[in-house]
Order: C-alpha cells, then structure tokens, then sequence
C-alpha cells in the first residue's frame, strides 16, 4: 500500500468522506515536503507532526506546541 493511501485511509477513519480523504492525503504529504525543505527537517518527522496535529484536532485536543500561552494573573 503506498503512503497516499495509507493517509488517505487514516483520514477516513478520522470521519472524511474518500474523495476529501483522498485529498487531504495529497496536501498532508505536500505541506510535510514544505516543511522538511522549510525547517531543513526530514520528511517523516514533518509528516508525523503534521499527522500529530490531525489526530489531536480531530479529537478536540490542542497540541501543546500550540497552546495558548498562560494568562498573567490580574492580581484578583
């Protein structure tokens, strides 16, 4: 099985319909080739924090690279 479909099948267990899975697959693994050149990362890793921020989103969950930072206490 080669890697488009392998995302493409995580998508749609995720809740995608095949088509959006289809293309989602194709804009992970395009966005993941952006970053490693970006970032001057490998692929994988991009790839598997890319997949790291679907996963957590698609469950409700921020990953803590993106959280918020903590509010100053306003002394109350």
């Amino acid at each position: 099985m080669s890697e488009i479909e392998q995302l493409s099948q995580l998508c749609e267990r995720l809740g995608s319909a095949r088509a959006q899975a289809a293309t989602m697959a194709a804009q992970l693994l395009k966005r993941a080739d952006q970053l490693a050149a970006e970032r001057g990362t490998t692929r994988e890793a991009a790839l598997a924090g890319l997949i790291e921020v679907l996963v957590k989103g698609r469950a409700g969950d921020v990953p803590a690279r993106f959280a918020p930072p903590p509010r100053p206490d306003d002394g109350k």
